[in-house]
């Protein structure tokens, strides 16, 4: 079976017209840059090597992403029927993440207030664009 460079792009990123693919490749790829400036300069500040090493690291992160983003691909066409169950659990471990991780940290030293109030702000702000985006 033949496959196109622009069917491919359109696989990839689930969107239903190339233009909207090539948008969503572009975002994906903005977004990487401080993905990798972030592991770079954990890794300095760990003191794990030089700026040589943390600028592999820094690419390294973002490579990975190039065979995975085409495993996703294949195992959303092959398992389409499992796909609404898999966002589920994706959607409830984030929401783990955030119970147990993100909301402890930001109600300490007297934060609390505050980060209440950002996190229903958020919670409003999702709503609202879920229901005007559809």
């Amino acid at each position: 079976m033949q496959v196109s460079w622009d069917s491919l792009l359109t696989l990839l990123s689930g969107a239903a017209h190339l233009t909207w693919a090539n948008v969503l490749m572009f975002a994906i790829g903005v977004q990487n840059i401080p993905e990798g400036l972030a592991v770079s300069l954990s890794s300095i500040s760990a003191g794990l090597g030089s700026r040589y090493y943390a600028t592999m690291v820094g690419i390294r992160a973002g490579l990975v992403e190039v065979p995975l983003a085409l495993l996703g691909a294949w195992a959303v066409s092959a398992l389409k029927p499992l796909l609404p169950y898999a966002m589920g659990f994706a959607a409830g471990a984030m929401l783990y993440v955030i119970s147990d991780e993100i909301i402890p940290e930001t109600h300490r030293k007297g934060h609390e207030r505050l980060a209440t109030i950002g996190t229903l702000v958020g919670v409003c702000v999702m709503l609202f664009l879920d229901v005007t985006l559809g």
